[in-house]
């Protein structure tokens, strides 16, 4: 070593008070010095290196004694930890560099830090601080498992035993140390755990095993069908005769006689009433008109004819006029816990008779009314429902080889609702219209008389459907 020599403040009485730290990467060693001037003279400001200038020569100087002498001149204390080589030299040369800062430069290039401990610099290894701070993480993890465990035994209300225990183990409230264990017959868990753990996992339970509130959800599937029909229809005919038995004859060898009337050849001879007896089956057919209304539920009917029967007239009108309705109404009705699905069904299952590979087995089709609901309450007292609604009703005017058609509402939603309100969640609403005029060609478009030689039929179906939904939270 060649040499220190210390440089002190023209006008300042310097002392050490204290070493001032910050990040050691980056602030190194700091010491604030208080200057003590004279009476002319103002305090100085603290810098990041505060200390007095000095200039240094090492050359191979031993690294503990630069460090001692360096604690000198700021006037500190130092420890140096046994982790410091103590074959280790220093080489360096620096003019005018506050003492505090040389110190920082020195532990940098040597590889070392440093940890302040009240007045007292204590200087060590990286490694060795990185040790001692490992040591002092197990030596706490060791005093927290050091207290005796302790026993908790909780029986379960409301909520399942091995769902609370997954629960716990995955939130990883429970210690290291601790156990958590459930029997299924008493739904109780019984948890080994510290004190202040346990009090933690009590509190945690009781939150959690809670009556969850229920849902009543009334469903509403109203069907209404409503028809109308109007039809008017006319049949007339007539029937002439001239033949010898009634004095009526045409004064020629031939023809001697003869008949005039109306047929319909596709629907058979009409035999009119009354009728003359001496008339043959041919010569009393006299429906040249024949449009009636099938099934009418009222007619009236006009015969007019000669005395000898040589000529007759008959007419008839039909009418009918039909008016329906029909409403159909179910309403299926279902309770259950908040998040939990809940299903009702009403109906049969119908048997369905299946060949294959020549063998005959029987297939079960639903034909039911099924409601399949899972609840949601909010906050806001709204309820949010996943609703699944069918409605199938067997028709055996559509049967196919003896297996009847099911007509089939259904609807899949999901909805969130108002506590007691109710709501649609779906609707079909469809209409038939069915006009039909059958006519005689030529003869129906004759004005006024027209109508004696055609049928009118119109025919308006309708039919609604509207499914209604209506949620009520059951609490307490």
């Amino acid at each position: 070593m060649n040499g220190i020599r210390r440089w002190a403040l023209s006008g300042v009485v310097a002392a050490a008070i204290g070493l001032v730290t910050t990040n050691a990467a980056d602030q190194g060693v700091g010491v604030a010095i208080q200057a003590a001037a004279q009476a002319a003279a103002q305090p100085s400001a603290l810098q990041r290196f505060s200390g007095s200038p000095i200039d240094v020569d090492f050359q191979s100087a031993n690294l503990r004694t630069v460090l001692r002498q360096l604690s000198e001149i700021g006037g500190i204390n130092i420890v140096i930890d046994p982790s410091v080589p103590l074959n280790a030299t220093v080489d360096l040369r620096l003019i005018q560099v506050p003492w505090d800062q040389v110190m920082d430069v020195v532990l940098k290039t040597s590889g070392l830090t440093y940890e302040l401990q009240g007045p007292v610099l204590r200087v060590l290894t990286r490694e060795a601080l990185t040790l001692e701070l490992q040591a002092q993480a197990q030596q706490k993890i060791a005093s927290q498992a050091a207290p005796d465990l302790e026993s908790l035994r909780v029986r379960l209300n409301y909520s399942p035993a091995s769902a609370v225990k997954d629960l716990l183990e995955q939130t990883r409230i429970v210690s290291d140390r601790g156990t958590v264990d459930f029997d299924e017959r008493t739904n109780m868990l019984i948890i080994q755990d510290t004190p202040e753990r346990l009090a933690e996992i009590e509190a945690l339970i009781a939150d959690l095993d809670r009556p969850e509130p229920q849902v009543e959800i009334e469903a509403r599937i109203v069907q209404a069908n409503r028809d109308t029909a109007r039809a008017l229809g006319v049949q007339w005919g007539f029937n002439g005769r001239m033949s010898p038995e009634l004095g009526n004859t045409t004064g020629l060898a031939f023809p001697n006689s003869g008949t005039l009337s109306g047929r319909v050849t596709e629907q058979g001879a009409l035999r009119q009433s009354p009728n003359d007896p001496r008339a043959t089956a041919l010569e009393s057919a006299g429906t040249a008109i024949n449009l009636p209304v099938p099934g009418a539920t009222s007619a009236i009917g006009l015969s007019m004819g000669a005395i000898n029967g040589a000529f007759n007239l008959d007419v008839a009108l039909t009418a009918l006029e039909r008016e329906g309705s029909l409403r159909i109404m179910s309403t299926p009705r279902v309770t259950t816990q908040n998040n939990k699905q809940a299903e009702v069904t009403q109906g049969f299952e119908i048997p369905i008779q299946v060949v294959a590979n020549n063998t005959v087995t029987v297939q079960f089709k639903p034909a039911a009314l099924r409601l399949v609901v899972t609840p949601q309450i909010t906050a806001a007292n709204t309820v949010i429902m996943r609703i699944e609604l069918e409605n199938g009703i067997p028709d055996f005017s559509r049967a196919v080889n003896g297996n009847p058609s099911i007509n089939t509402q259904k609807a899949i939603t999901q909805v969130q609702v108002a506590d007691g309100m109710t709501t649609v969640i779906g609707g079909i609403v469809q209409t038939t219209e069915t006009s039909t005029s059958d006519r005689t060609p030529g003869l129906a478009n004759i004005p006024l008389l027209g109508w004696l030689f055609k049928r009118s039929d119109n025919r308006r179906e309708s039919q609604d459907l509207m499914i209604f939904i209506t949620p009520r939270i059951i609490r307490g």
